[in-house]
C-alpha cells in the first residue's frame, strides 16, 4: 500500500476564520481524509511540530509527500529540506501545490525562483487537460471549471517541464501552466496549481481526483538504485 504524508504549514488555519470555516482540519486533513477513503496508507505532518513532523523515520516510511505552504517558507529548516531532497532523488514521490511553489523544496529540486505574477480577485479558472492520455488526468474531462480561485500567470520561472498536463486560463486573461511533471534522480514530482486558502478548492472531487491519480503516478517504482563511484569491470578487461 502506498503511503502518503500530507505536509501542511498550518498558520492560516488559525490567522484566519474564512480558512477555518472552510477547512476545520486544517488543509493538511481535508487533503489527508479524501486521500484515506481512496486507499491510500496516510499521516500528516505539519511545521510546528518537532522537525516540522517530518523526522527520518516518517522520511523513511513515506511514499508519497504531499506539500502544502504559504506564509512561512522561510521557517522551513534548510537541514529538513535537504533530507526531504535526498529522499526525492532516493526515489519518494513528491506533490507540491499551490504556493508550494515558493516553497525552499521546490526551489531546491527546480534550481530556478519559480516566480510568477498573483491576484486574489474570485476569478473563474478554466485548467484545460493538454495531456489527455496521462495516467495523471485519468477520469478527468477536457478540462476543470472553478468558481473562485486565485489566479497565477506568466511567466512562471520554472525549468520546462517534462510533461505539461494542465494550462489555466483565468477570469482576467491570463494563462497558467498549472500541472508540471518532472524526474529529479529516481524520484517523481508533481507541480499542482489550484488550492488558495479562503477557497474550497480540496473539496472539490475533480481536483481530488487529480491528486489521487498523482500519488498513483509519483509512488516510487520497486528497485535496487543505481550504484555510483569506482565500480569493478563486469568482463575481464585485456590487455592490447
Amino acid at each position: 500500500m502506498v503511503k502518503v504524508t500530507v505536509w501542511n504549514e498550518n498558520r492560516h488555519e488559525f490567522k484566519n476564520p474564512v480558512v477555518r470555516e472552510i477547512y476545520p482540519e486544517g488543509i493538511h486533513g481535508a487533503i489527508e481524509s479524501f486521500l484515506s477513503k481512496a486507499g491510500f496508507e496516510t499521516g500528516t505532518a505539519t511545521l510546528d511540530e518537532p522537525e516540522h513532523g517530518l523526522s527520518d523515520e516518517v522520511l523513511q516510511g513515506t511514499d508519497v509527500l504531499i506539500w502544502w505552504g504559504h506564509l512561512a517558507h522561510g521557517e522551513v529548516q534548510d537541514d529538513i529540506v535537504e533530507k526531504v531532497k535526498q529522499r526525492v532523488l532516493n526515489g519518494m514521490g513528491l506533490i507540491v501545490l499551490h504556493s508550494g511553489h515558493y516553497a525552499k523544496i521546490f526551489q531546491a529540486l527546480m534550481g530556478t525562483s519559480c516566480a510568477l505574477k498573483w491576484r486574489e480577485a474570485d476569478e473563474r479558472e478554466r485548467l484545460w487537460v493538454v495531456a489527455p492520455g496521462h495516467s495523471i488526468v485519468e477520469g478527468i474531462g477536457e478540462y476543470i471549471e472553478l468558481e473562485k480561485e486565485e489566479m497565477y500567470g506568466e511567466h512562471f520561472d520554472i525549468p520546462n517541464p517534462d510533461e505539461l498536463i494542465f494550462v489555466s486560463w483565468f477570469e482576467g486573461g491570463e494563462i497558467f501552466r498549472s500541472g508540471c511533471t518532472y524526474t529529479r534522480g529516481s524520484g517523481k514530482v508533481f507541480y499542482f496549481r489550484p488550492g488558495h486558502e479562503t477557497y474550497p478548492t480540496y473539496h472539490n472531487e475533480q481536483i481530488q481526483q487529480v491528486i489521487i491519480n498523482a500519488v498513483k503516478w509519483a509512488a516510487p517504482v520497486k528497485r535496487e538504485l543505481p550504484v555510483y563511484g569506482n565500480a569493478t569491470p563486469l568482463e575481464v578487461i585485456g590487455s592490447k
